[in-house]
């Protein structure tokens, strides 16, 4: 770890000098590339200094009290000694924390995309549910939100809906959401006072420059329709709707704004986010055939959290975590259910990485 540690000081030192040499200021990519490396290592190395000076302290605390023969020097000695040995084990934790490799999606904005699942009506309403609620958690966030697609349901709420989340790390804090979520509780159509159980799924894909993904056009089937609306001045007379297919894995976007110019870039911005999502997808599987992560980010198909409405309890099922709060998540204030999941996630790494395995 330490060796480590050693080589992310090196960097950081190194980039302090390239970020004063006249070449670097010169050039903006350059500049802003290598400053948010060195603000990525900041605080790193703030931790290791302190743990290297804290060690330092107390080597020379331990050489004084070998060389004084005075009572009281020795016991200010002591009372010194004692206050710095129990920084070293809470920096060393520190610094295993900083070291666990960085998902480099977590900065990134993030498209979700919620369908109902089973259950029909009540599934779809649900759906609807799970939207307003990252909808409030996104505002509480400062993030801002844009539709991308979206299927309303006849009943309320949406057979499926698409949309982006744009703001700094929100991928770090959504991405454990992706799977399927179970609801359990009387929908306003049961006469009968029982209790259903319905599942939506919500997948989180994080938003993708071009740069990270190529699409050839070859490989995609274009096609403009006339897009349907609510009726009167809602209703779209030109085909200006796009739906783009990739055809090597069949993945289809579509976007049905007024501008087809607009439709076929913000399609081709979702296929894209699609087509790298099935390759990163296909690539989690490979990772978790060798190590089962504590919290999986993968398999949608796996329930991951229930949502009982006549408890008014929130359970998530990988990490076993039970709160009697469900009415304010539904508000949007879904952070503590989050931070649980990163906080194990973190752990599962730090295990991994006392093994050797990380």
């Amino acid at each position: 770890m330490f060796d480590q540690l050693d080589i992310v000081e090196e960097r950081y030192e190194q980039l302090n000098e390239l970020l004063s040499d006249p070449d670097v200021v010169s050039d903006s990519d350059k500049l802003r590339k290598y400053s948010k490396e060195q603000s990525d290592l900041q605080k790193t190395v703030d931790v290791y200094r302190e743990y290297k000076s804290v060690k330092e302290q107390l080597e020379d605390a331990l050489e004084m009290l070998k060389e004084t023969n005075d009572p009281e020097e020795e016991a200010m000695i002591k009372e010194e000694m004692n206050e710095l040995k129990p920084q070293i084990p809470e920096l060393e934790e520190q610094l295993k924390l900083l070291l666990i490799p960085k998902d480099p999606m977590d900065e990134k904005n993030v498209v979700m995309e919620i369908r109902g699942a089973a259950g029909g009506d009540e599934a779809n309403i649900f759906a609807g549910d799970l939207f307003r609620m990252y909808s409030k958690y996104a505002e509480m966030q400062g993030w801002k939100i844009e539709i991308n697609e979206m299927t309303e349901a006849d009943h309320g709420g949406f057979k499926d809906i698409s949309f982006t989340i744009m703001g700094s790390g929100a991928y770090s804090k959504l991405k454990f959401e992706n799977g399927a979520h179970r609801v359990q509780r009387i929908p306003t159509t049961e006469s009968g006072g029982r209790i259903h159980t319905s599942t939506a799924t919500v997948a989180v894909l994080p938003e993708v420059e071009d740069v990270e993904i190529e699409i050839r056009q070859e490989d995609l089937k274009i096609d403009t329709y006339r897009s349907s609306g609510s009726g009167g001045q809602h209703v779209n007379t030109t085909d200006s709707a796009v739906r783009i297919t990739h055809l090597p894995t069949g993945i289809v976007a579509t976007s049905s704004e007024k501008s087809q110019i607009q439709n076929r870039e913000k399609a081709l911005k979702l296929l894209k986010i699609r087509v790298y999502d099935k390759m990163m997808q296909e690539e989690r599987a490979k990772y978790d055939e060798q190590r089962k992560s504590a919290v999986g980010t993968g398999d949608r198909s796996e329930r991951i959290r229930t949502y009982n409405y006549p408890q008014n309890r929130v359970t998530d099922h990988r990490i076993g975590l039970t709160i009697q709060k469900l009415d304010q998540i539904m508000e949007g204030k879904v952070s503590e259910v989050i931070e649980a999941l990163i906080i194990a996630e973190q752990t599962s790494k730090l295990e991994a990485m006392n093994d050797g395995q990380l």
